[in-house]
């Protein structure tokens, strides 16, 4: 295993010779190798990056930029979990000058975060977590999309609209105030549209969940949603909708009890009389090893409590200590049983 100042002596060496003016695809393809290799990799990395910036030793990071010049971009925050990974964009050599990355190592509510940059490319770029990640990226408009784990999001701003596709997953929305520009947020055949909000839309297998714990958002499908006599033209702060086909449920919540079940932005989850069946399926979006029930008889139990999300381990444990549950490891599972 490398040692620290190892790692961190390679990736001096990286960033001197990007500044050297000798810079060629070959080396692109080298750099990008190495950091993909190792997490620590990207860590040491964009630690000494966000370093020569403020030494004011930043080149032009695109073509078409004059040199000495700091385009204006946005950072883009994904949690180093094991299973982390940098957004790989539709042109791998977009950046003359850079790799896929950008940007300063920061936290979110004491998960550690990797910044990493917009990427200079065409429209629509994507973003995407893995299993277990978690990530926040600031958009140019002041907007910002945290996306939960297993997550896709395309966004395509415009001089009409500000658009969001999210493709898969989970994603809260703090949208900056723009009345002549809507912001759009498109999940299979919905569309959920505000001006200045906060709220999440959750995509599943035959529709969504839309919760809303700040202004208004209304709701438009390719089939009016209307049509099920449910009115989603306003909906207000509290509101949580899910929508699937024409058929329409909203309940009222308090934002505050809103604001616990999105404690996944923090990397928790919150469970308030929850079955263990309920809170199993939610901790399995978030590791590629699945807990399992095997006995029906245990999955009526309620739990109450607060969990970190990529510590399922701890959650078995505290399974065991609190009730007749045994847990055998089995390869990829961990199977609960009455004990």
């Amino acid at each position: 295993m490398e040692s620290s100042k190892v790692v961190k002596e390679q990736a001096a060496q990286w960033l001197v010779k990007q500044d050297s003016g000798e810079w060629s695809a070959d080396d692109q393809a080298e750099l990008q190798q190495w950091l993909d290799a190792s997490t620590a990799h990207v860590v040491a990395y964009i630690r000494l990056e966000a370093a020569w910036q403020k030494a004011d030793r930043l080149k032009s990071l695109g073509a078409g930029v004059a040199p000495g010049t700091v385009p204006s971009s946005v950072q883009w925050q994904l949690s180093s979990g094991p299973d982390a990974v940098v957004p790989k964009p539709r042109n791998a050599f977009a950046w003359t000058q850079r790799p896929r990355l950008y940007g300063i190592a920061a936290g979110i509510a004491g998960v550690v975060a990797i910044g990493v940059a917009w990427m200079l490319m065409a429209a629509d770029p994507s973003y995407r977590t893995p299993v277990g990640g978690l990530a926040s990226v600031p958009m140019p408009d002041g907007s910002k999309v945290t996306l939960n784990t297993d997550s896709v999001v395309r966004i395509a701003l415009s001089d009409n609209e500000r658009r969001v596709r999210l493709d898969r997953g989970e994603a809260y929305f703090e949208v900056a105030k723009d009345p002549t520009r809507p912001f759009v947020v498109v999940a299979g055949n919905q569309r959920v549209i505000a001006v200045g909000t906060a709220f999440s839309v959750k995509r599943g297998t035959h529709g969504i969940e839309v919760a809303v714990t700040e202004g208004k958002v209304r709701i438009e499908g390719e089939q009016p949603v209307a049509s099920s006599k449910v009115d989603t033209s306003a909906l207000a702060a509290g509101s949580v909708t899910r929508v699937d086909g024409n058929s329409v449920l909203v309940e009222r919540r308090a934002v505050q009890e809103l604001e616990q079940t999105l404690s996944w932005r923090t990397g928790f989850l919150t469970f308030e009389d929850t079955t263990l069946a309920d809170a199993v399926n939610e901790f399995n979006r978030y590791s590629t090893r699945r807990i399992v029930i095997s006995d029906p008889s245990i999955a009526a139990i309620r739990l109450t409590g607060k969990f970190e999300s990529a510590k399922y381990e701890a959650f078995v444990r505290l399974l065991e200590d609190g009730f007749s549950i045994r847990a055998e490891r089995d390869g990829e599972q961990i199977v609960l049983q009455k004990r």
